[in-house]
């Protein structure tokens, strides 16, 4: 749209003396009053006329001063129509040329962006709680790396804290009694289970889980460590599986041991910034004068007996995150529910003036729930393994597509494509901060705002452009005129950059994802009513040349959202 919109600027710029960065140009809320629109309310302040008086000086002055592009006014607006034919070729030629990279750009070079992600526990399965996390932390890697960023994410292991003590107690008592050799991580997730139950009931088993954990944080070498250190490795193959699977990957995987020797030197750091206090034996950061909601819920550094928590943990990952990479944003996906514990980490950076305090920001979101708005669960009614949930999905896509498509090549790949699509698209089809219902049915329907509605949208366009290869059709000169209808997907198709860059900047994965829906919604409309194939050559060449744009620009779509785009379904 540069193409366009850099004359009109400075068209416009010439006319009032003023510099072309000045002129601020946007879509129109409606796109039947044009493609561009220039609001006058801060011109006609400056220049102390009416809005609309400007518009319409404005428009009538413009008249033929860029080729191809006519305006006009609409009130307080100039709105601006590009010539269909122009449009076509400028759109298609950009994407073509860019290809893969089309939608992202370079703004982000040379800056970082540190993205804390999925974040399971060891000695347990990923379970459904980890699913929003895991998808829209990977989406925002993309998002930012194709506008350029250096995307790090982190995997923050959850392989600290006191429950440790009770399961290395746990695993010393009833070993034997779980499988550990075939299936480690349930074995491990049973006796987790089984320890927290024994801490509660049993003052021996808690003392020596005291005991342990004691001995874990002194960081002596012994069955204690090694124990711990076994865990951790078992816990982390079973995670790796599942990421592949997904189709993720982290830049670092840093447990909360990670920042086991960074600990004192940060809480050296927060005293020498003058903050701390002791309150009753425990060392804690008052809050009240950053943050007077806060007033009742220090920061607590270090508790009565000498052990650390979980904010101390963040404050040394927080702190030495910027020292390594001197990221632009550091973002933490993580649920709603901890808020506060974010809001108290900003605070003490407050407190201690630290400058780049904005940067980290907590980029929250809702719960996955399943029908009836009830926690998601499994039939017996234990958390469900994240495992079990992509298994479950997958099997009804292949049921789906075995019904729909009986001689589908490759259609186990399909299935998991679909399937794994559909619980993505699921999560990433709203706004984050709201909760996500997990519907099977609904969220495999290849109709409606599904992953499998885009993914057979993509499938349709590349069956529609095989047939033209097979046919020898579409490699005449195209004439665009016959697009004189589909203005509506040529401003889509080039707004995609805008839609990018808007994502990024709000963290907000589903505004592409809406995108795509509009898109794909305005494709099969239009499809109904042009043919593409066996009309005249130059008709067919520029209706191919459409198909050929939107299934690029719906593949980046897909991808960046982390569904696999499919050329057959």
């Amino acid at each position: 749209m540069q193409l366009f919109a850099e004359p009109l600027r400075a068209a416009i710029a010439a006319k009032f003396g003023v510099e072309p960065d000045a002129i601020r140009l946007e879509a129109p809320r409606d796109d039947k009053q044009g493609d561009l629109a220039l609001p006058c309310f801060l011109l006609a302040k400056q220049l102390k006329k009416a809005p609309p008086a400007l518009a319409a000086e404005l428009a009538s002055a413009l008249a033929g001063a860029v080729a191809d592009v006519t305006a006009f006014a609409t009130g307080p607006y100039v709105n601006f129509r590009i010539a269909r034919p122009a449009l076509a070729r400028a759109v298609f030629a950009e994407i073509a040329e860019q290809g893969a990279r089309y939608g992202g750009s370079s703004e982000g070079s040379g800056r970082k962006v540190v993205i804390d992600f999925s974040s399971p526990n060891i000695a347990k399965p990923m379970h459904v709680g980890h699913i929003r996390s895991t998808i829209l932390g990977a989406s925002l890697m993309r998002i930012f790396r194709h506008l350029g960023y250096t995307a790090v994410g982190i995997n923050h292991i959850g392989d600290w804290g006191a429950q440790f003590g009770g399961l290395v107690v746990a695993i010393r008592r009833w070993r034997s009694e779980v499988d550990l050799e075939h299936d480690p991580v349930r074995g491990l997730l049973e006796l987790y289970q089984r320890s927290k139950a024994a801490v509660e009931a049993d003052p021996k088993f808690r003392e020596e889980s005291v005991a342990a954990y004691r001995e874990l944080e002194s960081g002596a070498e012994g069955e204690v460590r090694e124990t711990w250190r076994w865990v951790t490795q078992v816990s982390l193959r079973g995670f790796d599986a599942t990421y592949r699977r997904l189709g993720i990957g982290h830049d670092f995987v840093r447990g909360e041991s990670f920042y086991e020797q960074l600990l004192e030197p940060t809480v050296a750091r927060i005293q020498a910034a003058g903050v701390t206090e002791i309150s009753e034996g425990a060392l804690i950061v008052d809050l009240t004068g950053v943050d007077k909601g806060l007033k009742e819920t220090p920061c607590l550094l270090r508790q009565t007996n000498g052990t650390t928590l979980y904010a101390t943990r963040d404050l040394a990952a927080l702190f030495q995150r910027f020292e390594e990479f001197e990221f632009e944003r550091c973002l933490y996906v993580v649920g709603s529910e901890q808020r506060l514990h974010f809001r108290q980490l900003k605070a003490v950076l407050k407190r201690m003036a630290i400058e780049w305090e904005p940067r980290a920001e907590h980029v929250d979101f809702g719960l996955l729930l399943g029908p009836g708005r009830v926690k998601l669960a499994s039939r017996k009614g234990a958390v469900l393994v994240l495992d079990d949930l992509i298994d479950e999905v997958v099997e009804e896509a292949r049921r789906i597509i075995g019904e729909k498509n009986p001689d589908l090549a490759d259609a186990a790949s399909v299935a998991e494509a679909v399937g794994i699509g559909a619980l993505v698209f699921n999560d990433l089809k709203r706004e984050r901060i709201k909760d996500v219902v997990f519907d099977k049915a609904e969220i495999l329907s290849f109709e409606g705002e599904t992953g499998p509605y885009l993914q057979y949208t993509h499938a349709r366009l590349a069956s529609i452009l095989r047939k033209a290869e097979a046919n020898g059709e579409g490699g005449a000169e195209p004439d665009f005129a016959v697009l004189e209808g589909s203005g509506s997907i040529l401003m889509r198709l080039a707004r995609l950059p805008d839609v990018v860059r808007g994502a990024a900047a709000r963290c907000e994965p589903s505004e592409i994802s809406n995108y795509l829906l509009a898109l794909c919604r305005e494709l099969n409309s239009w499809y109904a009513e042009n043919r593409v194939l066996g009309e005249t050559p130059r008709t067919t060449a520029a209706r191919v040349a459409l198909i050929r744009a939107s299934k690029s620009v719906l593949g980046n779509g897909l991808g960046l959202l982390g569904i696999t785009p499919l050329e057959a379904m």
